[in-house]
């Protein structure tokens, strides 16, 4: 089982703040297409992840990393600041 949490316009798109589900993907890309697969409301979440940002138990990290003991995966768009 892995938490997902959703941030922004990801949580409003989804419907969720967060979510738990059992999942057979091997990287966070897999992840994303079992999730768009799902409903139309993940489909327009993930429809540009160049528009998202992941982390992988409070890691920053990248799209093809491996999922293999991760515990949460957290989806967002990419910060601004000033």
């Amino acid at each position: 089982m892995i938490d997902i949490l959703y941030f922004a316009w990801v949580r409003e798109r989804v419907g969720l703040p967060r979510e738990r589900v059992e999942t057979s993907a091997a990287t966070v890309a897999d992840l994303v297409e079992e999730l768009k697969a799902r409903e139309e409301r993940y489909e327009a979440a993930f429809a540009d992840l160049r528009a998202l940002r992941v982390a992988l138990d409070q890691e920053l990290s990248e799209f093809t990393a491996p999922l293999a003991g991760v515990r949460e995966v957290a989806f967002f768009p990419p910060m601004t600041g000033g």
